[in-house]
């Protein structure tokens, strides 16, 4: 298999988590070398953490894994599309299924799309 080129973004790839029988698009996040690799190892999706500058293996602290079913570069070879099976309900830290459950209407103002939340956050994480 050809590299991925992390010399963009400080060393990071882009990595989309789409649900692989619906295609919603669930999470946007990164991965530095380490967690590509733990990736394609495990076949569980592994993330870099920007806010806390280290490897996140999705759902260590919640239950809420992504099985990996397929993976997608793209041509320049510096993102990934993950097809992922959501296991846990949902993808998102604040409780919904996906993290884009916000949309934003042509008078510019915001209206949630998904106003059920899968999980209550401050009981999974102890916060909001």
């Amino acid at each position: 298999m050809k590299p991925l080129d992390f010399t963009k973004l400080d060393g990071l790839i882009t990595a989309v988590a789409q649900d692989y029988q619906t295609n919603e698009v669930l999470m946007l996040a990164f991965m530095n070398p380490e967690a590509w690799e733990e990736t394609v190892k495990t076949g569980r999706a592994c993330y870099f953490s920007r806010s806390r500058q280290r490897l996140w293996r999705k759902g260590e602290e919640s239950g809420n894994v992504q099985i990996v079913k397929e993976i997608l570069i793209d041509c320049d070879r510096d993102a990934v599309v993950m097809k992922v099976e959501q296991i846990g309900g949902a993808a998102c830290h604040v409780g919904y299924n996906s993290c884009f459950y916000t949309k934003i209407e042509s008078d510019g103002s915001e209206k949630i799309i998904k106003a059920e939340k899968v999980f209550d956050p401050e009981k999974v994480y102890g916060k909001k």
